[in-house]
């Protein structure tokens, strides 16, 4: 049995002394205290996911941004790199891609809060951390209070404030946060007078950041420390191995700092030790990593349930506000007069692609769905629902947790609660080195005097598995003790949804003080015994019995018919829903056709006003709504051949849900025609950068031994507005990809396909109605890492497979 005491009430938290927030008596008012953020009266939990404007076409943004609020996310962050706008001194640039202010104004629209990372140094693996080439060749200090660097900088900040012009929060703007500079760790003046010089610009927001890693010193109670943590690092070297700093953030516990993010640009060690300074701040991050970018000399796959088990322990651990890096891919520009990557060639460390930036994020480069975006999702759809009640509790740990980042037999959990009630995580997976299932789980949590047993009967937690599970949480006016299973949210009504996770029995506990009767689709309504035939996880039937002051249910077989109708003491009624992990991982929340409403689809589906549009997409996929739309709610959905069909028209019960099969995509994925027009020379050696011992990327000219193939892009599969993607099972070393002799990508390969979205690039195309592909191999012993998974294709040469996928629209 694994126990645990939580303290009584915490102490109040410290407010009123950080130089930052909103007038309370406003409306919609946002301050911060020492322990979270409060809006509106009430506290607030932002999930924040950074998506670069300028690396995207300005023309998409709107459907990305829609996707990015579909995944759960309520802010973006976006730098504001000073070399993709004065890249030539005297002469800005804030049109097409470049145009900041458009890009706001579509966040708002899209109804999500904004954070500006106005540096001006950024990092961001763009050249220069950001600084036009020119910046460095001025006679100042960068990144200090010399006068003379100030004063660039003050141009710089004045264009941004006119761009931002009646954006702020006092204008009713979405602009919630600034972040100053960026990893500075010793200049805490600097920053108050960057934080001066852009509010005299006009730059301005209730909260003020900056990048707390390092052990920074920062400007006390001026700016908020934000904190980070990658399941990978490309910074690292190219040992073959798990980077160090890595295996902590797969563990609980109450620390923020990561010194490794940022290391290998910083000339000295970090400058300061201990955390408990940051008791002043609420526990905030920016960087949890999405993915990974791929450096030359280091190369790593980070798989969805490393961002999502990395995301549940910062939960756990006390987060209070949730920030992605990055939370969607993009692609460098390039500039007039140079790439704007970060290279070799600039004194950095790491040399990276030229175009790709794609970090394996959960929106990719050209927008892709991938499978962390659903597992953040999940998360994420709870923080709405659960959030305001999360911030404020405070963290718990055992008595027996870990003794230390190499113990991996320990199992790893932790309690965050207000004294009254809380919620249990629990995480048994880390990338690299797996972990062991543990048998005979069964935990008791001593919170407001009560000892609460969960689940009643032990469990295996099997490997991989990481979840949160509710303690004392209410259900209309009843109160739901204990589940042995993770809360999605809560609908109207009110409907209190639940997954199963990893396969784990799952156990309702309700207090029966407050809870009269609990009956469903399986129970009687009796309230006591045996309440119902059917065969629930361990062949069991599904029973309720009275366990001294609890109504225990067990038995339950999670999916779309699993309601159960709580009954409170006052009479009035709530249902808690029960679904399967896997119907969990594709639902979607929204208000829609008139209704507070959850979707499960295997399609991505993103609300966009009164319409739901789905992505992609198999022949047979079933969507399933839960309340079902009745048929005079005006719902319509396509049907064969473009038409609309009234509500009713195929649709099917399926439990409590509503279900329709919908109609095929119109097309399918096609092998593409592909040429080989040159055979590659013999790989070419390593090529040690001198500053940092690392490997350099190869450069045009030593494109002149790739292999070359051609790849004919029909000009059928362009009509329309949907997207395209080319993707290429291939291997080597670095790929690029050309049309009409134009660099429009390029890939380090590291294992996963390389996907190319071709809708951008339909007026080229159709043009010159091929893709060219430059692909360069790697030699076996070239000083460079790859995730295991991938090794065996190391220094091999291949381009096994070309294809169009589509990625088709339904709206409804």
């Amino acid at each position: 049995m694994l126990k645990v005491t939580i303290p009584p009430t915490p102490e109040p938290p410290t407010s009123g002394h950080l130089a930052m927030g909103e007038e309370p008596g406003l409306p919609d008012a946002i301050t911060a205290d020492s322990r979270n953020l409060w809006r509106g009266g009430r506290p607030w939990f932002p999930v924040m996911g950074e998506f670069h404007y300028a690396r995207y076409p300005a023309a998409e943004w709107r459907e990305e941004l829609l996707k990015v609020r579909a995944g759960g996310v309520t802010a973006v962050a976006t730098y504001v790199f000073w070399n993709l706008h004065e890249e030539r001194r005297g002469s800005y640039d804030w049109s097409g891609d470049r145009d900041l202010r458009r890009f706001v104004t579509a966040c708002a629209d899209a109804g999500l809060d904004v954070v500006v990372r106005v540096g001006p140094w950024g990092h961001g693996e763009s050249r220069n951390g950001g600084f036009p080439d020119w910046l460095l060749a001025e006679d100042c200090v960068p990144r200090t209070d010399d006068p003379r660097y100030l004063a660039l900088v003050r141009s710089f900040f004045e264009q941004i404030g006119s761009r931002l012009r009646g954006l702020t929060r006092r204008d009713g703007g979405p602009i919630v946060g600034v972040q100053l500079e960026n990893e500075l760790y010793d200049q805490p003046g600097h920053l108050l007078t960057l934080k001066r010089m852009a509010k005299e610009a006009g730059i301005d927001a209730p909260l003020w950041t900056a990048t707390g890693w390092g052990h920074a010193r920062l400007p006390a109670d001026e700016v908020i420390p934000l904190f980070g943590g990658y399941a990978e690092a490309a910074w690292d070297t190219a040992h073959d191995g798990w980077p160090r700093q890595s295996r902590a953030h797969y563990f609980f516990g109450p620390g923020r700092d990561d010194d490794s993010i940022g290391a290998d640009l910083r000339a000295t060690g970090t400058s300061g030790t201990g955390e408990s300074h940051l008791a002043r701040y609420p526990f905030a991050t920016c960087e949890l990593g999405g993915g990974m970018y791929t450096s030359y000399h280091r190369r790593p796959i980070v798989a969805a349930r490393d961002v999502a088990a990395l995301s549940l322990v910062k939960l756990g651990s006390g987060s209070a506000w949730q920030g992605y890096y990055m939370y969607h891919g993009g692609s460098q520009k390039i500039g007039e007069l140079s790439t704007l990557q970060e290279s070799h060639a600039t004194g950095y460390p790491n040399d990276c692609p030229v175009i790709n930036y794609d970090f394996q994020a959960p929106l990719g480069e050209f927008g892709q769905f991938r499978e962390s975006y659903a597992r953040l999702r999940l998360q994420h759809l709870w923080l709405a629902s659960d959030g305001a009640g999360l911030a404020p509790m405070t963290l718990t740990m055992p008595p027996d947790a870990p003794g230390g980042t190499a113990d991996r037999s320990t199992l790893r959990w932790s309690v965050r609660s207000d004294g009254r009630s809380g919620f249990l995580f629990v995480n048994n997976h880390q990338p690299v080195e797996t972990l062991p299932a543990h048998d005979d789980v069964q935990f008791t949590v001593t919170l407001g005097g009560r000892d609460l047993v969960v689940p009643r009967r032990p469990v295996i937690v099997p490997s991989g598995a990481s979840f949160v599970w509710p303690l004392v949480r209410r259900v209309g006016a009843g109160t739901l003790l204990t589940a042995s299973a993770q809360p999605v949210c809560t609908l109207d009504g009110p409907v209190l949804v639940l997954t199963q996770v990893a396969g784990i029995p799952v156990d309702l506990v309700f207090d029966a003080a407050t809870v009269t009767a609990v009956n469903g689709p399986r129970v009687d309504g009796s309230g006591a015994g045996v309440l119902g035939a059917a065969a629930g996880d361990a062949g069991e039937p599904v029973t309720v019995t009275r366990d001294g002051r609890d109504l225990v249910v067990r038995g339950l077989r999670p999916g779309t018919d699993c309601l159960v109708r709580v009954t409170a003491a006052d009479g009035s009624v709530a249902h808690v829903l029960v679904l399967d992990e896997a119907g969990a991982l594709t639902a979607t929340r929204g208000r829609v056709w008139g209704a507070d409403r959850l979707i499960l689809s295997p399609r991505p589906a993103v609300v966009d006003g009164d319409r739901l549009v789905l992505y992609g997409g198999h022949a047979g996929d079933r969507l399933r709504v839960f309340p079902s739309p009745a048929e005079d709610d005006g719902f319509a959905l396509p049907a064969e051949g473009g038409r609309f069909a009234r509500l009713g028209a195929g649709w099917a019960a399926e439990g409590v849900f509503g279900v329709i099969e919908l109609p095929a995509p119109d097309t399918e994925p096609v092998a593409a025609v592909v040429e080989q027009v040159a055979v590659a020379g013999p790989p070419r050696r390593p090529v040690i950068d001198a500053n940092s011992g690392r490997a350099s990327a190869p450069t045009d000219a030593d494109f002149a031994d790739a292999a070359v193939f051609r790849v004919t892009v029909p000009a059928e599969l362009l009509h329309g507005d949907d997207e395209v993607l080319l993707r290429l099972d291939w291997s080597g070393d670095v790929g690029r990809a050309y049309i009409g002799g134009r660099l429009v990508s390029d890939q380090f390969w590291y294992g996963p396909p390389w996907e190319l979205g071709l809708r951008r690039f339909r007026e080229e195309l159709l043009e010159h109605g091929a893709v060219e592909l430059r692909l360069l191999p790697m030699a076996e012993d070239a000083p460079i890492y790859v995730s295991p998974e991938a090794r065996a294709r190391k220094g091999m040469l291949e381009l096994r497979s070309a294809t169009f996928v589509p990625v088709p629209r339904a709206v409804m």
